[in-house]
């Protein structure tokens, strides 16, 4: 048996479209997403955004902003 190879572009037009079959388009778009690049230097990001932090005063804004977000959630 002798198959022709596809190209890759052809490859992921088929796999994105049985995905999209079997488990629905919004969960195909995660799915894929999880492999997308990011963009710009993750690494210069950070310190420009937290040098100037410590780690204690890092801690505090996560906790603060999880209570704050408990409170907003409907009972």
């Amino acid at each position: 048996m002798t198959t022709t190879p596809r190209t890759l572009s052809e490859v992921n037009h088929e796999a994105i479209r049985l995905l999209a079959e079997h488990i629905g388009v919004v969960d195909t778009f995660r799915f894929v997403n999880q492999f997308t690049t990011g963009h710009g230097n993750y690494t210069e990001d950070r310190h420009a955004l937290f040098d100037h932090l410590t780690l204690d005063e890092i801690v505090s804004a996560i906790e603060k902003r999880r209570a704050s977000q408990k409170d907003d959630k409907p009972a």
